[in-house]
């Protein structure tokens, strides 16, 4: 069996047994209520969002908690394929699994997890305790702080265990050591991400269909550089996300929630970040990052001029202010998300 032919089949088991869960996972969310409630929404500054809710309000009674089954699946067929690479271990043609990798494991599923814990918790407070709280879901600053030691922990894990302590410059192919300064710096970046992709995640199919495009590029990096945790780790969320797609895609039937948009965000950041491609990142996320940045333009506007600098941010809501279809809307950012895939995949090819 080759490389290639053993990732490609954890890809379609993944996507076979996510499939199978799919269906009745949605029955069992209704059955028990855990679903996007019609309630007028606020921004950060706790001001009511009319726009926002005109163009979201049919989406209310639709399940959430999409992002938990995925992270459930996608951690147990984990174990299962390296249990099957261990077995395999005599005759299988791949990079044995020395503590370096086990370390990188240790990295991955801890952010996975941390982040899906951090929001699981959001997601059932918004459902089933509206009533007991100031703000929709955790107040944005306690969200913060917990993601930011999570992120911390994570980056000082990169820093530490992994020895990643330089920036790499693709193009002029500089390496810039920065030391410890490293630690900050991919704090900032898994924070930065998993808030990104959150904010993102707000059309049928938007941001998981961007992050299948953006994974698929650094599957393909991944596996170039024989890094056993990472190809074989991305293919199995990558199938749990296409089965997800397909319930999610306009007008979905579940939604991510923020257990699978916190935890999906930080975690491609950190695959990322562990490959030493913080620039590649950045263009194939592009998506994500200009989502965030309007939305951080739009808040930090708000906070010093007392007024919008856009009618509405972030960037997808404000295509639909002007008039375009949700549908059109995400089948045209996946085409740019797809040639920002391409010319990342360029960049890290160029060394």
């Amino acid at each position: 069996m080759s490389h290639l032919a053993f990732l490609l089949g954890l890809l379609i088991i993944s996507f076979l047994v996510h499939s199978l869960f799919f269906v009745p996972y949605i029955n069992l969310l209704y059955r028990i209520k855990f679903q996007r409630l019609e309630q007028r929404t606020k921004d950060a500054f706790g001001k009511l969002t009319p726009i926002f809710d005109r163009f979201h309000k049919k989406k209310a009674g639709v399940p959430v908690g999409g992002g938990l089954l995925i992270i459930l699946i996608t951690l147990a067929l984990y174990g299962v394929s390296f249990l099957t690479l261990y077995y395999l271990k005599e005759w299988y043609p791949i990079t044995s699994l020395y503590p370096e990798l086990i370390e990188e494991i240790k990295i991955v599923l801890f952010t996975f997890i941390a982040f899906a814990i951090i929001g699981f918790y959001d997601d059932f407070r918004k459902t089933f305790l509206p009533k007991n709280q100031d703000f929709f879901g955790l107040r944005l600053r306690h969200k913060l702080i917990l993601q930011l030691i999570i992120s911390s922990i994570s980056a000082y894990w990169l820093y530490t265990l992994l020895d990643i302590s330089f920036i790499y410059v693709p193009l002029v192919e500089w390496r810039l050591p920065i030391g410890f300064w490293y630690v900050p710096f991919a704090a900032f970046v898994i924070l930065s991400f998993a808030n990104a992709f959150n904010i993102t995640d707000g059309l049928d199919g938007l941001s998981s269909g961007v992050l299948v495009i953006a994974l698929i590029a650094f599957w393909v990096i991944s596996a170039g550089l024989l890094d056993t945790p990472l190809s074989v780790f991305i293919p199995l969320l990558l199938g749990g996300l296409i089965a997800f797609l397909y319930f999610n895609v306009y007008p979905a039937r579940i939604i991510l929630g923020d257990v699978g948009a916190l935890s999906f965000g930080a975690t491609f950041a950190v695959i990322g970040l562990m490959l030493g491609k913080p620039f590649t990142l950045v263009i194939i996320g592009g998506i994500y990052v200009v989502e965030a940045v309007t939305s951080l333009i739009q808040l930090f506007w708000k906070r010093f001029y007392h007024k919008k600098l856009m009618p509405v941010a972030p960037l997808h809501l404000y295509l639909q202010y002007l008039g375009w279809e949700e549908p059109k809307i995400v089948m045209r950012l996946w085409l740019v998300s797809m040639m920002l895939a391409v010319f990342g995949l360029w960049l890290s090819l160029l060394r």
